[in-house]
């Protein structure tokens, strides 16, 4: 009997060898992640510049030539909680996901209602999800992409399927509303994101790229409240509103956008010409704008609705990835690339295929 005929058995051990390493080295096709919808919600109060000139000394004017915001929304009787829950039902209704199908929740914020439960298990708790894990991420206005990262890491090496993501926040509890150079930047939302395993609905998410800075200069800071105990008495914070150093931001920002940018493609193996959308973390046109003429690429293909929500912090990505995919379909093919800055210092982008 013939052991091993050289022409077929080797072959054949060679090519699943072959298989093997190709798969091993740049993942298994079949083990995908993808953001399959989207959800935002926002407060009923609009608060505009002209309202806010009653507040400080500024004016529309003023406002709109330096950072592009004409409008932003402020809570008055909803929370973060809710917020992200009216973000979540939205984004799960596009998706056709019930709440049985979760079993990963991940919320983004820096103005959580409680310390402990964290948002997240909140929001799993009121959407009725009962299975899976549930936990907060800061990362301040980087804050989704740091989730939709994490999230796609666990569920391609964990057995998770089904993943919400949210960003959630009321800035306008931790702005000083005295302070012309803080107090017209920021608003309040919610944004939401399905992420699912081994999706054919569109959406795979390429690549992701995170990353953070020390903030030696204290360019964005906001401190905990006084804390005292029977024991400790030191605590004495300076800075328990929202304080920015807009110079500082404004040069980090540019950077970590055009940084960001070309990290993620080139972990893709993608260039800027082939991005569709680019959709940037929304704090000020300027910064939007400077990064844009940094990378060469056409300021008509970033997204931008700042004018009408301000700076929402970790809700503001998926609060414009909302709105842009309800006016724009993605077709076929085209990429979009979500991109964003934050305090800490934090930066970070991800590449979504349609």
């Amino acid at each position: 009997m013939e052991l091993l005929n050289w022409d077929g058995t080797f072959s054949f051990f060679l090519i699943i060898a072959i298989h093997y390493i190709i798969h091993t080295v740049n993942g298994d096709d079949s083990l995908k992640v993808s953001l399959i919808s989207t959800g935002s919600a926002l407060p009923e109060k609009v608060l505009d510049n002209t309202e806010i000139s009653t507040m400080v000394e500024t004016s529309d004017q003023w406002i709109t030539e330096r950072t592009g915001i004409k409008t932003r929304r402020v809570v008055t009787t909803e929370t973060t909680i809710s917020l992200a829950v009216e973000a979540s039902k939205r984004a799960m209704e596009k998706a056709g996901v019930a709440p049985s199908d979760i079993d990963l929740v991940i919320c983004a914020t820096i103005t959580p209602d409680t310390v402990v439960p964290s948002a997240a298990c909140r929001i799993r708790h009121e959407l009725g999800i009962d299975k899976g894990a549930a936990f907060d991420v800061n990362a301040a206005c980087s804050g989704f992409i740091y989730s939709v990262s994490l999230a796609r890491s666990l569920m391609l090496t964990e057995d998770y399927n089904t993943a919400l993501i949210v960003g959630s926040e009321v800035l306008s509890r931790i702005v000083d509303w005295t302070d012309r150079t803080t107090c017209i930047l920021f608003g309040d939302g919610a944004g939401a994101a399905i992420l699912k395993k081994d999706s054919d609905l569109g959406g795979e998410i390429l690549a992701t790229h995170i990353e953070s800075f020390n903030d030696i200069q204290n360019a964005l800071v906001c401190d905990n409240y006084p804390i005292e105990t029977p024991f400790y008495t030191g605590y004495k914070p300076e800075k328990t509103k929202l304080v920015m150093d807009g110079q500082q931001v404004f040069r980090f920002a540019v950077n970590a956008i055009v940084d960001s940018i070309t990290a993620v493609l080139k972990k893709a193996g993608k260039t800027a010409d082939e991005i569709k959308y680019i959709v940037p973390h929304q704090a000020n046109v300027r910064i939007i704008d400077s990064a844009a003429n940094k990378l060469k690429i056409d300021k008509s293909r970033f997204f931008v609705n700042l004018h009408k929500v301000g700076n929402t912090s970790s809700a503001s990505i998926p609060i414009a990835l909302d709105e842009l995919f309800d006016s724009e379909k993605p077709q076929k093919g085209d990429l979009v690339l979500i991109v964003g800055f934050g305090g800490g210092l934090t930066a970070g982008s991800a590449l979504i295929r349609y």
